[in-house]
């Protein structure tokens, strides 16, 4: 397993950290957090190990998209990719700006859940991508029916742009901004 490439300690919840996605070694892993039913808006319930190795393979040599195991208190715990919404997911679906970069993300299941877990790794992912000075705003474009990932996106800073037809889904494209992010986390967002 690689070592984290990043890492925040949440004031409440601990130590947080991301590290390169290895989509041989990862895969039973994430087939079990993707294929999961809370995990419907991923879009890969029926797949199999092969097909999620296949696809984070995939991922990994593409030029403009990488994916990375979150851990939480040094176990894997979260999925995120980060991809260059000019050529991938959004490519000629919005107009794109100079420093926008999209990112998902999947929280694996548990039968314990943690009151907040989920706005802390939404929080660190965020504090990751605006760790690169190059990134002005973060783009997302989750399924209009998530509701959920909705109330989360707007509870860290993302502003609503509007429905956009993809092939797969109607996705609720919406941005944030470092100053967006900062003001809804008050500025606390420690490294």
């Amino acid at each position: 397993m690689s070592a984290p490439i990043w890492q925040r300690t949440d004031g409440r919840l601990g130590r947080f950290a991301l590290r390169t996605l290895d989509p041989d070694t990862d895969a039973p892993l994430l087939h079990g957090w993707v294929t999961h039913p809370r995990a419907a808006f991923w879009l890969m319930q029926d797949a199999d190990v092969t097909r999620v190795a296949d696809e984070y393979r995939r991922i990994a040599a593409h030029p403009h998209h990488d994916a990375f195991v979150g851990l939480w208190q040094d176990r894997p715990a979260f999925l995120v990719e980060r991809y260059d919404p000019a050529h991938v997911e959004l490519a000629g679906l919005y107009d794109a700006a100079d420093g926008d970069v999209g990112m998902h993300f999947l929280c694996a299941p548990t039968d314990r859940p943690v009151h907040g877990f989920t706005r802390a790794v939404i929080t660190t992912v965020l504090a990751w991508l605006f760790d690169d000075p190059a990134v002005r705003r973060v783009v997302v474009e989750p399924d209009v029916r998530n509701r959920a990932v909705h109330a989360l996106n707007a509870a860290v800073g993302f502003t609503v742009v509007g429905p956009l037809a993809k092939p797969e889904k109607t996705a609720l494209l919406s941005v944030c901004t470092r100053d967006q992010f900062l003001a809804a986390t008050r500025g606390e967002v420690p490294a």
